[in-house]
Formats: structure tokens, C-alpha cells, sequence
């Protein structure tokens, strides 16, 4: 009986570290793009274009175009949810570095961004963009994720129901 727990235990935990590498996969891209995406920002904030001119270059809408996809490429998976959860929980806060580095440029070089606007010390930047910042991607990233795959499943099965229907 023992043995038999033990290679249960084994299984359980090899499909936790599975899926932990598979959400670690479907990051990966999104948290490149990221490191890209804010960079830009802070520059063409630099340039001077307005903030309505750049709101769509942003963190929080690379979080949305990525759960739609994850959720369109997620929605056969037996712990589709999970998956999804799991790759927002990795690739929030990773993406969010880049915000606490510019904050720390425009506060050292005094350059009158918003990234300096809200927080007067590095911990506090890092605490708000860290863990308050990356729910703010997580949270709507998962409810837009999970509607994806609640329609791609719907969609399969009036696919299957309406070929079962015509044959």
C-alpha cells in the first residue's frame, strides 16, 4: 500500500511541476513583449506625445490580447483554468519590473514622467507595482481569459452537436 501512495504522490507532484513549466512556457513571450512595451512608453512620454495618444501601449492591454489568446489556445486542456491562472500569475509581476525601473529613472533623473508621480520610495514602487500593479493585470486577464475559454468550449460543442445533427 505504501508503494503504491508513493508513486500517487510522485505522479501528483510530476504534474504540478508539468504544469508549472507550461505556464512558465506561455509566459515566456508575453514577458519579452513586456520588456519592450514600457520601454516605449517611457520614451514616447519623453518625446512628449500626450497620455490619450499613448494609453493603448500599456501593460494592462498586452495582458488582455494575451489571455484571449491562452484562453483560444488553452481551451481543450483538461486544467485549462489553472494553466491560465498559473501563466498570469508568472508573467504580472515579472512585466512589471520594467514600471519600478522607470520609476527609479525618472525619480533619479528628475524627467517629470508619470512614472515618478505616485510613490516616493523604490520599496514602495516595487510593493504597488509588484503585487497591487500585477492584480490589476491578473485579475481582469483571468475573467477575459476564462470567458475565452467558456466560448471556444460552447463553440466546440454546437460545432460537435450541429455534425452529430447532419449526419
Amino acid at each position: 500500500m505504501e508503494n503504491k501512495d508513493l508513486v500517487m504522490e510522485e505522479k501528483e507532484l510530476s504534474n504540478r511541476q508539468g504544469l508549472l513549466q507550461r505556464a512558465m512556457h506561455f509566459a515566456k513571450i508575453p514577458i519579452l513583449v513586456s520588456l519592450f512595451i514600457t520601454p516605449v512608453r517611457f520614451l514616447l512620454e519623453l518625446a512628449g506625445l500626450p497620455e490619450y495618444a499613448i494609453f493603448i501601449i500599456g501593460l494592462l492591454w498586452l495582458t488582455l490580447a494575451f489571455s484571449v489568446y491562452w484562453g483560444i489556445k488553452l481551451y481543450k486542456e483538461k486544467k485549462a483554468y489553472l494553466l491560465l491562472l498559473l501563466s498570469l500569475i508568472i508573467f504580472a509581476p515579472v512585466s512589471r519590473l520594467t514600471v519600478v525601473v522607470a520609476w527609479w529613472v525618472d525619480i533619479k533623473w528628475e524627467l517629470g514622467t508619470h512614472y515618478g508621480l505616485y510613490f516616493d520610495s523604490f520599496g514602495e514602487t516595487l510593493l504597488n507595482q509588484g503585487v497591487y500593479g500585477a492584480l490589476v493585470q491578473i485579475i481582469p486577464g483571468f475573467l477575459l481569459g476564462a470567458l475565452t475559454i467558456v466560448f471556444m468550449r460552447y463553440r466546440k460543442s454546437v460545432a460537435k452537436q450541429t455534425n452529430n445533427i447532419n449526419q
